[in-house]
């Protein structure tokens, strides 16, 4: 399973970390979202070790979501010592994921 990002824990959990780390901007009535879900947790498991994969709820979690701009959803954002590296918005298949993961390992 993909990891829980919080906004009290995104700091620690995914600035912080050195590793490249896929962020999922998420809401439980999002069709898309829901729709991309086991992509998201299919490539927790597949890059276990190597990066980060995490989803935050965007409406349990405001404050990360106002402080990236992230204005619609599913949006995935790709973090890597603590900057954005890349950026997917709205629903993609697997190998689009895939890509820009290998892009910024």
């Amino acid at each position: 399973m993909a990891a829980v990002f919080t906004d009290a824990n995104f700091d620690s959990e995914v600035l912080q970390s050195d590793k490249l780390t896929v962020v999922d901007f998420w809401a439980p009535w999002c069709g898309p979202c829901l729709a991309i879900g086991p992509i998201i947790d299919a490539l927790s498991k597949e890059y276990d070790g190597k990066i980060k994969v995490g989803k935050i709820n965007v409406d349990e979690n405001p404050n990360v979501s106002i402080n990236y701009g992230v204005t619609s959803i599913p949006c995935i954002l790709y973090i890597k010592n603590g900057q954005i590296v890349d950026k997917q918005v709205g629903a993609a298949p697997r190998p689009v994921f895939e890509k820009k993961i290998q892009q910024h390992m």
